[in-house]
Formats: C-alpha cells, structure tokens, sequence
C-alpha cells in the first residue's frame, strides 16, 4: 500500500529531525542493503549508481564509499535542476570517493524542442512532457548505461503504488537490455532513509527541510501538502498515475 508522507508547517524545519525514525527491523535491512551492494559489485561489474542526489541516493553512494566499493557513480543534470541541487552535486564531486560522472542532453536537441515547442511545452500535454524527459534524461541515460551489465537505483516499495513491488534486484531486462537492475533500498521506509542521514551525517539536498521528498527537475516539481503522496509533487498537473518519467518504465 502506498503510504503518505505526512509533514506538518509547524514542525522542525530540518529533515533530519522531522522524519528519522528507523524501523524495529533496520540493522537487518542495512546488513542486506550492504551486502547487496557489495555482491553487485563482485559478481556484476561493470555496475554504476544511479543518483538524482535525493535522499536515497544519497544514502547509497555514502555506502558505496563507506564500503570502498568500486561503484561509479553517475548523475544526469539535465539543464533544468534546482539551484540547491547543483550545489550539492558540486559538493558531492568534491568529497566522494567513488567517481561522480555528470551527463547532460544533448544542447541542440534541447534548443529545437524550445524553438519548436515553446518553452513551457510541458504543461500543455503528457506527450510534450515526455519527450522533453526523453532528451533531458532518457537519452542522457542511455549512454550512461551503455557498456554497463547493471545499474543501481533509490527506489523504494513506498515511494508509490506503482513501485509497490519493486524487488532488491530486478532482471526482467536482461534479456532485452543485457541490464540488471539492483533497489537496495527497496524495504527501507521514509524513516529509515533519515534515521540513516542523520546516524551518519551524511550531506543532502536542502529541499528536503522545505516539504520536498521527491526532487526532479525545478519545473516539474513541488513541494506537497499534508498528507500528500510521496511523489505528489512531481509533475502534479498530471494524472496521479502517471508519476514516472521513463527512467524507471519497463517497456
């Protein structure tokens, strides 16, 4: 079942201390998380991480240079990111051990769409949405995946009903692809994620202190309400159904 997040205006303003609440069961949860990540590494390099540097994300590239795994990792900066992000994504290159490497669209491609589409094309129709995340992010991530035999992604059996199966390894796309898909998070709850930022100290986007759980590109996202869904902030204007931008679309 999908859950809620629920904030409250009044309440601590830091993340850390709104949300940070492990679960009864998380030094099991971290122990698998860790190991899988590390027989990733063993049985399926080339393996690279994949970060939009949201709370999750965060928590796994953490691990990956706690456990000095040979992970790189990769982000797509897609041209259209919030200030705050690309600050923490200058702050992440500085300090990770584990490579950062930025992809970004193809320049040409992103001024035609504007030229021929107009700048705020995406909120006319899910079409026009979709095919500005297709050059901002989807083709971005192709070349980041090429060469690769797995991926690793935050993604959470929380975060939404459509991800509410999400399994700690998935390969439905191997045959396809040639691609293994690692969630490693995919147990951990909201207040697990915290109760690890804050445990470790580890450095994440301050949008999250602002009611921002979910953190895309700046047009295409807000903050959410009380008792709002987790990824009711991203691309809001939509059908609910519709909370994905392809990254993580089987076909």
């Amino acid at each position: 079942m999908t859950s809620s997040l629920i904030s409250s205006r009044n309440a601590p303003t830091k993340a850390t201390e709104l949300h940070a609440k492990a679960s009864l069961d998380f030094a099991a949860k971290l122990a698998e998380t860790q190991a899988l990540l590390q027989r990733a590494t063993a049985e399926f390099a080339p393996v690279t991480q994949a970060s939009s540097l949201g709370a999750e994300d965060v928590v796994i590239t953490h691990m990956i240079n706690s456990l000095h795994l040979d992970i790189p990792v990769f982000v797509l900066e897609t041209g259209a990111l919030h200030t705050e992000t690309l600050a923490l994504l200058e702050r992440t290159q500085a300090h990770s051990l584990a490579p950062i490497n930025v992809l970004r669209p193809v320049q040409v491609s992103v001024i035609q769409f504007v030229r021929d589409k107009g700048q705020d094309a995406i909120y006319k129709t899910m079409e026009l949405r979709k095919e500005c995340c297709g050059i901002r992010k989807m083709e971005p991530l192709a070349r980041a995946l090429k060469g690769q035999r797995a991926w690793i992604t935050g993604l959470r059996q929380e975060q939404s009903t459509a991800r509410a199966e999400v399994p700690l390894q998935d390969d439905s796309e191997v045959a396809s692809k040639g691609l293994s898909k690692f969630n490693p998070l995919a147990q951990w709850t909201w207040g697990d994620v915290w109760h690890y930022i804050a445990e470790n100290q580890v450095d994440y986007n301050p949008l999250h202190d602002q009611f921002f759980p979910s953190i895309g590109c700046a047009p295409c996202t807000r903050a959410i309400s009380l008792g709002e869904e987790f990824r009711a902030g991203r691309w809001w204007w939509e059908d609910e159904a519709a909370k994905e931008c392809g990254l993580h679309v089987k076909n």
